[in-house]
């Protein structure tokens, strides 16, 4: 009846010949305010250039605008809330933002702007860095802060009730800073801002001195983990990720953190009272979440104390405990070699239980007492790939377990391989015996290295082309230049490490690290655009010839003025992102980058912090310089740089290359160490760090990165298949002039210009390195066209011998 009684006064309606459109209203319940936060900035400059700024067309504007008294550009003797936009409409104010998990603000918040100058200047000795970013404006610019007029922020507490009333989802913790909600850039209203008064007269949250005092009992007994530090900020509301690595974003967001909460102490370092006050503001707004962080840090916390093993670095080095759910209980998996692994294993209370491996149980039951470890040879159990370990008849569901196992290593099989070669072979010395120099194969296979041989000479030729009476003869420990497999195991490896430790984001503007990275389009440009060769710089430039740069202003022969013209100098060949062009260039500048974040030089970085501690000797920059002579390395072009004397530029080299980077921009600009070209390596070597990526991340008791960092960069590109982020993919056979026409599709590898071609095959489990100094030949002038004699051959063409490796592994014959 209520329904006919309705459609019956529309039809009433309608029949008077009203000219407006008429409806029905049935009042909902099931509906909110769209308004849920409030935003509140300072302007840093006068009232007259606020007003302008928040009113002119197609700039940044806010719901409220607050004069302060004393500012000569203010007109009226009172001052007065003036309202630029209305609540109901959306004000440009919040910028790129997050709160809560919102991103956006503009859509849901209402923003107040405060006239408040407080300017900020470079600082002189820093005058490459530029204002907006947090932490350039702690580190690198002289800001004044001023009090804040009482006048104008008693005109804000009457404001902002007001508007609280209108808007009751605006809830205690959604009253925030401009700097909560984009810490990356902005600090205001500046740690000047009266948080705790405007808390006082119902506006906003705040913790309890008790609460406080508690927590700073429990951090100073416990301190809490930068890790769980990051997740109770998150969980409060500000953008962080747990990396468990003080990192730059989380500088950022405890810089604004405690300009709201401790403005009397701002570090951006954490510290035992801002982790106090952050607890005690969960437990009174969001309680069941600071349990939740509690519980975690005393497991964490017990786990940390638990007796150390010697091996603390290995794959597998995790907390085994009871779950929510019985079904992922305390399980785990790794990956392992076949006859091969050990695992360590200690907990923290006496405790017994079954190990069982891939489904077979070790047969004796382990006992723990709460201090002691044991070590278990698990080879027996072990297979190649992953591998899954369960504990079964727990005595107490309640006990904490660390496993540890260590990543498989190489092992030698080459005598017990039973793989015929003999094509591989074939060919390779046939070639040699047509001129080619020489050659050094490692192949890999299930975790063991089944072929390691040496072909030819390291020096074959002099400089004037004739072969030498007693050519030097090629070893297996042979030194090659590795030319642009260096982007791959030194830059890539560095990047990916440095990702991994949360140090690096490939999303971010490359600006963001290298703060004078501007203009021309370079602020648009991201970490990603260089590893994806996507950032428009054309293939190479020749730094190192006056006659080829200078007119572009672009010649330099010294590494430091290199690194000036690469990050402000260098232009763009084609717009970003338009398509991949392969360029030297952008991993020239990937190793800037590598050697900003750590403070280190990209020689020192990647041999200390990546090869030395993986147990490998034999891989550096600039071999002569670290101890190994010409002989132990292997030649490549015979009359320096000049392509048999056509060729001519200042500082020239005349003679073999042999002990320095072939490559001009590597050598003559930038010094010998580059992130494109430089890296000298042996096959045994490389092929140890190709498994790094079969391991899922790591090799013995070192992990290099995380399988997810793995993930990102191995993943296909969405523009091209046979591309990831850096590294050559196979695709769908796509490559085969690279990878041979047998790779799986989920191969990735690259190659070097001297000669060097590396794959690696995770659906095979298989490991190919060939290195090959083929550039070490005699150059051949073909109808105009410059030719070196080794890349006619098929063991200088890469393809042909993968080919037949994966022939002879696979039984194609």
């Amino acid at each position: 009846m209520r329904w006919l009684a309705l459609f019956a006064l529309t039809v009433l309606v309608s029949a008077c010949g009203s000219t407006r459109s008429t409806y029905v209203q049935i009042p909902s319940e099931s509906y909110n305010d769209r308004v849920r936060y409030l935003v509140i900035h300072h302007t840093a400059i006068d009232y007259a250039e606020s007003l302008e700024a928040l009113t002119e067309p197609d700039r940044v504007s806010a719901h409220y605008l607050i004069p302060e008294r004393g500012d000569p550009s203010y007109p009226k003797d009172k001052l007065e809330i003036q309202q630029l936009v209305q609540e109901t409409d959306r004000a440009w104010h919040a910028g790129v933002s997050y709160w809560q998990g919102k991103n956006g603000l503009n859509d849901q918040s209402i923003g107040i702007e405060l006239v408040h100058r407080a300017p900020c200047l470079l600082d002189e000795t820093q005058p490459d860095h530029k204002l907006g970013l947090n932490s350039h404006a702690l580190d690198h610019s002289i800001c004044y802060y001023p009090e804040y007029d009482d006048k104008q922020i008693e005109l804000l507490i009457k404001l902002s009730r007001d508007i609280l009333a209108r808007h009751p989802e605006i809830t205690p913790t959604r009253v925030v800073a401009h700097g909560d909600i984009a810490p990356s850039r902005k600090v205001d209203p500046s740690p000047r801002f009266p948080w705790y008064r405007l808390y006082k007269a119902g506006i906003g949250a705040w913790y309890e001195q008790e609460t406080l005092l508690k927590y700073f009992d429990l951090f100073s007994d416990k301190p809490l983990p930068i890790n769980l530090f990051q997740q109770a900020l998150n969980q409060y509301g500000y953008q962080v990720t747990e990396t468990g690595v003080l990192d730059a974003q989380t500088t950022n967001v405890l810089t604004v953190f405690q300009m709201h909460f401790r403005p009397w102490e701002v570090t951006g370092k954490p510290d035992v009272r801002s982790a106090s006050a952050l607890f005690a503001l969960l437990e009174r707004y969001f309680p069941k979440k600071a349990e939740w962080l509690l519980d975690r840090h005393e497991r964490e916390y017990q786990a940390s104390q638990l007796p150390k093993t010697a091996n603390t670095s290995g794959q597998l080095n995790l907390t085994l405990a009871k779950a929510s759910r019985d079904a992922v209980s305390f399980k785990a998996q790794y990956q392992g070699a076949e006859g091969q692994g050990t695992m360590t294993l200690n907990s923290d209370r006496p405790v017994t239980f079954n190990l069982v491996i891939n489904g077979k149980a070790v047969k004796k039951l382990i006992s723990l007492n709460g201090e002691n470890e044991i070590t278990l040879d698990i080879g027996a159990l072990s297979r190649q790939g992953q591998n899954y370990i369960k504990l079964e008849n727990i005595s107490d569901d309640n006990s904490i377990i660390m496993a540890h196992v260590p990543y498989p290593v190489l092992t030698d099989n080459t005598k017990q391989a039973e793989v015929d070669f003999s094509q591989v072979d074939t060919q390779i010395n046939s070639d040699i015996k047509g001129g080619f120099p020489g050659a050094v194969l490692a192949v890999v296979k299930d975790g063991k290295l089944i072929k390691h041989q040496a072909y030819g000479y390291s020096q074959r030729y002099r400089s004037t082309g004739e072969q030498l009476t007693d050519p030097d003869k090629m070893t297996t420990d042979t030194l090659f230049d590795l030319a642009s497999n260096t982007k791959m195991y030194a830059t890539n490896y560095a990047v990916m490490k440095l990702v991994s430790e949360g140090l690096l984001n490939v999303n971010r503007p490359i600006n963001y690290y290298l703060p004078e990275y501007q203009g021309a389009g370079r602020e648009q440009r991201l970490v990603k655009d260089l590893l994806q060769h996507r950032a428009g710089y054309e293939p190479s430039t020749a730094f190192y010839s006056k006659e080829a740069t200078e007119a572009r202003g672009l010649f330099s022969q010294n590494p430091e003025r290199t690194a000036q013209l690469l990050l402000t100098k260098l232009p763009f060949k084609t717009s970003r992102d338009l398509k991949s062009v392969y360029s030297d260039n952008d991993y020239l500048i990937l190793g800037l980058l590598i050697e900003r974040i750590t403070g280190k030089a990209l020689d020192e970085y990647a041999e200390n912090e990546i090869f030395k501690p993986l147990g490998i000797n034999r891989t550096v920059f600039n071999p002569l310089q670290k101890g190994f002579s010409r002989s132990k390395t292997a030649a490549t072009e015979l009359a320096g740089n000049s392509r048999g004397g056509r060729v001519g530029f200042e500082n020239i080299r005349q003679d073999v290359v042999r002990g320095e980077v072939h490559d001009e921009k590597a050598f003559y600009s930038m010094g010998g160490v580059a992130g494109h070209a430089g890296l000298f390596s042996t096959a045994s070597d490389v092929a140890e760090l190709a498994m790094i990526l079969l391991n899922r991340g790591g090799y013995g008791e070192s992990q290099l990165f995380s399988a997810g960092t793995l993930d990102q960069f191995l993943k296909p590109s969405d523009a091209d298949i046979t591309t990831g982020l850096g590294w050559r993919r196979a695709g769908n056979g796509d490559r085969s002039w690279q990878f041979g026409p047998y790779a799986s599709p989920y191969a990735i590898g690259h190659t070097g210009w001297t000669g060097t071609v590396t794959v690696i095959d995770p659906f095979h489990d298989l490991v190919i390195v060939l290195l090959t100094n083929k550039k070490h030949t005699p150059i051949l002038n073909e109808n105009g066209k410059l030719q070196f004699l080794g890349d006619k051959f098929e063991t200088g063409k890469y393809g042909s011998i993968i080919a037949l490796v994966y022939e002879a592994v696979l039984n194609l014959k």
